[in-house]
């Protein structure tokens, strides 16, 4: 039996995705359906025919979500250079799944994750144009929220700490706890907040041929801090890709200590939470935390 990476996550087989698509959306009733591999935390993939894909939450929940991703995807995708998810359905609960789940459209390559990157500087510079693209958008007056990511990076303070003190046998978690009090030190971000993808996980980057194809999952799409953008350049990016993607995205001191800050945040967080249910997102968490550990006080500036 698999490991469950959520004490609350429901598990569906082939057969029951295709009963909940044959009944809401009778249109692809005849598309087969097979589970697709991924080290993802909040969806199951299962493709659907050759070019769609069933993404259902892991929790089971409202379609507040949801929606939300479909209509970030109609906002942003225009003005991005590469393609991001379009949904093109929302699926209500029914027989063996209480919650809402999407139909989008499937988007070819192979995640960052998946084995060594060929070119990293040029997916650092591919990427920094993704990000540099999201920056320019209008925003709509939308405003930095008051917690989570694109909030004051003093908000993880305590969610940090704690998993810092969960971590002790993991990982160097005294020099990462002074780490990251310089990182907390730059928090003074005052601008009025651009447009962010705030997961540039490896696993959220699919490549083919050598460039950055798309950029997947659009659940934590929202207004804030630019740094959290930066994430990539520790989770993803080795030193001389890190350079480059900092010097296309024109990132300045502060920005880019808060960006390491955020970086940190999300892989201390995540390394305990999966080191025994979801071993890739464990490695890169340990990557990240390495990374930026191997910098030592260059790490933040």
């Amino acid at each position: 039996m698999a490991v469950r990476m959520h004490d609350d996550q429901v598990d569906l087989p082939e057969a029951a995705v295709a009963a909940l698509v044959g009944a809401q959306f009778p249109r692809w009733r005849a598309l087969p359906v097979r589970r697709v591999g991924s080290h993802g935390t909040v969806n199951a993939l299962y493709r659907l025919g050759d070019d769609l894909v069933v993404r259902v939450p892991l929790r089971p929940g409202a379609d507040t979500e949801l929606r939300a991703e479909r209509d970030h995807g109609r906002l942003l995708a225009p003005y991005l250079p590469v393609p991001v998810p379009e949904t093109v359905g929302i699926g209500a609960p029914g027989p063996g799944y209480p919650g809402y789940w999407s139909v989008c459209r499937w988007l070819s390559g192979e995640s960052a994750d998946r084995r060594p990157v060929a070119d990293p500087v040029r997916l650092a510079t591919d990427l920094a144009a993704v990000v540099t693209a999201l920056r320019g958008i209008d925003t709509g007056g939308r405003g930095v929220p008051k917690t989570g990511r694109g909030a004051a990076l003093s908000t993880m303070d305590d969610e940090v700490r704690r998993a810092l003190a969960a971590s002790a046998t993991l990982v160097d978690t005294v020099r990462l706890g002074a780490i990251w009090a310089d990182c907390l030190a730059a928090d003074r971000y005052a601008g009025a907040g651009v447009w962010l993808h705030a997961d540039l996980m490896p696993g959220n980057l699919l490549i083919r041929d050598g460039a950055l194809a798309a950029v997947l999952d659009l659940g934590t799409v929202r207004v804030g801090d630019p740094a959290v953008d930066l994430m990539p350049a520790w989770n993803t990016f080795d030193a001389g890709a890190r350079a480059a993607f900092r010097d296309a995205t024109g990132t300045d001191d502060a920005t880019w200590r808060r960006g390491t800050g955020w970086a940190l945040a999300q892989a201390i967080v995540a390394l305990p939470y999966y080191v025994r249910t979801n071993p890739v997102m464990a490695d890169t968490a340990r990557r990240t935390l390495a990374a930026i550990l191997d910098a030592g006080p260059a790490a933040t500036s």
